[in-house]
């Protein structure tokens, strides 16, 4: 048996089951081994396609997925989707072929250790083919077990190598890791804290991702206010207590709230300048409480009062036996006055706007709501990056945290297209809908023909203002000539129709009628909407103005 073949084998029996990628002639027998083994195989068109897919599916799914690329271009290719992984700490295998290190002088040769390392990815190297298994098992154990983004490099002359009869031991199973939960005096203090407390609101991050009734149960015990970081929006959706994102996509009804906390519990969320409003969303008189596994995490990006190590889950019940202990039972922030406001104004949907649409354009927060009511309640919502971005982002329901896709921790545009399409294979029975700009859609367009081929039912809802939005309204407010970042009408639909999607161009609600009509189904191909949007700054800008950038 060659090296090839039994990392493929190895992988598949460890938990790999799809994968994703572009093959060439250095992973071509890595791939077909891999399929032979039993993964589903997922051509796509491009690496960096290959990697946002995965890293999306990984997000939904709560499993690992792999990518398959070739040496050296193929790598280099797929950086920027690798990069928003690690970003977004989503637990993925990428399994690079590599140039083998006599030979550098060949024109695939980069160093791919250099670069992943470079990126913040976790990389391995297959040393050679009597310890080839043990080590592809290692590179999967650190992704599924300790949830890196990591990068197994394979050589060229490893994959081709006979397997030693002796030297090459079967993949041993994962075991079933269960982080514990922080100390019980820690626990104990942040009990005591949220006894004493008459406004907490507890905040999940993408580290709380998987913890909603854990967390619910204890904020019901103290009264907590909820919130999530755009990572992990949905998180408390269908609570009446949930202010949905908190940071600087807030509402201002949000943003008050917690403002005017007095006590708030980050639970696996970084609190980065996003997430804290750049400092201004957090009171001058609040207890900053931070829990993560990591204890690098605490106090990293924002001083806080305790910080907890342990699983979130656990400590979150952990929690809640000892405020029952303590037999608390308090309204905590759950007034009328609160309940009142957040149902007026916590989430965006429910703040009044002034309509900008004309004849030719529509208001982009009208389309977004719109298409809010046509849409089934079991969907993904995955967006791009821009201007744009926050109406599909903040505006449409979502059912929980399943049902949103943001690679945004990069801030890079062109990556919604691709997230899209793994949204929809880690979650096929919900309806996926991506809002893209028209930038990022022309970069990543490519894989139109990835989500034909497969027949997947995506609404790819263009918001098409013919420019980068977010340069046009950063710039030319300021005086600054903008013709660089604007270009010619360009007729989005077309070009979705010649790679086998359904298309319209909508300009007003009305023109939404098609929408409805496709809706309907039956769905077996992609229905994409360039939609002619009216051109303002939305608070994205906002936020990109505050961090300076």
């Amino acid at each position: 048996m060659k090296v090839a073949q039994a990392v493929a084998e190895a992988l598949t029996r460890l938990g790999v089951e799809q994968v994703f990628g572009v093959v060439g002639s250095s992973n071509f027998h890595l791939t077909n081994a891999l399929v032979g083994s039993g993964a589903r195989f997922v051509a796509t068109r491009h690496e960096a396609g290959a990697v946002s897919m995965a890293d999306a599916y990984g997000r939904l799914s709560g499993r690992v997925p792999a990518v398959s690329l070739h040496q050296g271009n193929g790598l280099t290719n797929a950086l920027t989707g690798l990069t928003e992984a690690v970003k977004s700490s989503t637990p993925l295998l990428v399994l690079a072929a590599d140039t083998p290190p006599a030979d550098r002088r060949s024109n695939f040769y980069v160093d791919q250790e250099a670069l992943v390392r470079a990126v913040g990815a976790t990389p391995f190297t297959l040393s050679g083919p009597g310890t080839a298994v043990a080590e592809a098992t290692e590179a999967y154990r650190r992704a599924a077990v300790d949830g890196a983004t990591v990068v197994l490099n394979l050589p060229l002359d490893v994959q081709d190598a006979d397997v030693p009869d002796l030297g090459c031991r079967p993949a041993l199973p994962l075991p079933d890791v269960r982080a514990p939960a922080a100390g019980p005096d820690a626990v104990a203090e942040l009990a005591d804290l949220l006894a004493a407390a008459s406004r907490p609101v507890f905040l999940g991050g993408r580290g709380a991702r998987w913890c909603a009734d854990e967390l619910s149960a204890a904020a019901d015990a103290c009264g907590a206010l909820l919130a999530s970081t755009a990572g992990a929006r949905g998180l408390f959706a269908g609570s009446p207590w949930d202010l949905d994102v908190a940071g600087g996509f807030s509402t201002d009804t949000t943003t008050e709230l917690i403002a005017a906390a007095d006590v708030v519990v980050a639970w696996g969320a970084s609190l980065n300048v996003w997430t804290a409003r750049h400092g201004a969303l957090f009171g001058d008189g609040v207890t900053l409480v931070q829990v993560d596994r990591d204890v690098d995490a605490l106090g990293a990006q924002r001083p806080v009062g305790l910080g907890l190590v342990g699983d979130v889950a656990q400590t979150a019940v952990a929690l809640t036996t000892a405020l029952a202990a303590r037999e608390h039972s308090a309204r905590g922030y759950r007034t009328e006055d609160a309940a009142t406001r957040i149902a007026a104004g916590a989430h965006w949907r429910d703040v009044p706007y002034d309509d900008t649409g004309d004849d030719g354009h529509i208001d982009p927060r009208t389309l977004t709501l719109a298409l809010d009511e046509m849409l089934p309640a079991e969907r993904v919502v995955a967006t791009d990056l821009g201007n744009f971005s926050a109406y599909p982002q903040l505006f449409p329901r979502v059912p929980d945290v399943r049902g949103a896709c943001l690679p945004i921790g990069f801030g890079s545009i062109g990556l919604g297209l691709s997230a899209a399409i793994g949204a929809a294979l880690a979650q096929p029975d919900r309806l996926v809908m991506a809002g893209l700009g028209d930038g990022g859609f022309m970069m990543s367009s490519v894989e139109l023909d990835t989500a034909v081929r497969l027949g997947l039912g995506l609404l790819l809802v263009v918001y098409n203002d013919d420019a980068y939005g977010a340069e046009t309204q950063m710039f030319g407010p300021e005086g600054h000539p903008v013709d660089i970042v604007v270009f010619p009408d360009t007729d989005v639909a077309a070009i979705a129709r010649g790679h086998g999607c359904d298309a319209v161009t909508v300009r007003t609600v009305a023109d939404l009628d098609a929408v409805a009509t496709w809706l309907r189904g039956p769905r077996d191909r992609p229905l994409l909407v360039d939609a002619k949007i009216t051109s303002f700054p939305s608070f994205v800008m906002d936020q990109i103005h505050a961090a300076g950038m």
